[in-house]
């Protein structure tokens, strides 16, 4: 048996141990696979598919998970959340996401038991403990499962499963919350999430990205492509297009990172904010 069966089946046995679960749904990869996966452990009646959208989810993000939950036959159910109501979370502190999930996984936990379900499934994977995760934390000590980590499943082998069993998703971009595209400590506004979907969505939409990433600086907005799509978006017509889209939405200058896309890359300035609070704190 090959490591990679081993622990598909692991993650099997962890399913089928709980009796039932609900799943938090985005339509990612890793969600996406924890649904089919409990479907098939426990069956259509032991499992929930929950997808929370607010001003944070694109209204397109709901429309594929939507049909996801519909393709793979589950029950699906759509609620909402009000992350912008708690000032804690527009504030964007480094622990942003801490507040975020702690009020998801809070409504995701009323509803399960509403439906009389055992448990709150999330698609967090072991890749998810390399980075800054604060989210992770809050769901944690909310009680809510990560059975994709639990069987030790990395995203690569998340996806190489969801191609072994047909899944759509195995090779979709990597998705995240419209709020991981402001700096820490700038606030997060409807307008700023606005312009970020929008911005994102034109991109997509019209030059056909797959996967990009328009962090908002204010009056700058920062792209982030692939870097083999470096060139695409300094050539004409694409480059004006892009500028004059981006202003349209209220940008001021538009810029293109050198570096390319990398998940996560507003906690590279982690390191210089930790410096920063130090120095105040000593008084520098």
């Amino acid at each position: 048996m090959g490591e990679l069966e081993r622990k598909e089946n692991r993650l099997r046995e962890i399913l089928q141990g709980l009796g039932s679960a609900l799943v938090a749904f985005s339509g990612g990869v890793d969600s996406t696979y924890l649904l089919y996966a409990g479907l098939e452990a426990l069956g259509r009646d032991k499992v929930l598919a929950v997808t929370a959208v607010s001003e944070t989810y694109t209204p397109s993000e709901l429309e594929e998970a939507r049909r996801l939950a519909a393709a793979l036959g589950a029950r699906h159910l759509v609620v909402e959340t009000s992350e912008l109501a708690d000032p804690r979370f527009c504030a964007n502190p480094p622990e942003r996401c801490y507040f975020c999930k702690g009020h998801l996984v809070q409504k995701l936990k009323d509803v399960a038991m509403e439906h009389g379900l055992a448990c709150v499934l999330h698609g967090a994977t072991l890749d998810d403990l390399g980075d800054f995760r604060p989210g992770m934390r809050a769901a944690q000590e909310l009680g809510a499962r990560a059975p994709l980590l639990e069987a030790g499943l990395t995203k690569d082998e998340v996806r190489s499963l969801s191609r072994l069993a047909g899944l759509p998703t195995w090779d979709k971009p990597s998705m995240a919350c419209l709020a991981s595209r402001f700096p820490y400590g700038q606030a997060i506004t409807p307008e700023g999430l606005r312009q970020v979907g929008k911005g994102e969505e034109f991109l997509r939409r019209e030059l056909g990205l797959r996967q990009v990433r328009l962090r908002h600086h204010g009056a700058i907005a920062r792209l982030e492509v692939p870097l083999e799509e470096l060139a695409r978006l300094v050539q004409e017509p694409a480059r004006s297009r892009v500028v004059a889209q981006l202003k349209s939405l209220g940008f001021t200058y538009v810029a293109l990172d050198l570096e390319g896309y990398r998940s996560g890359s507003m906690n590279e300035a982690l390191g210089e904010l930790a410096k920063a609070a130090g120095q105040r704190q000593c008084g520098a």
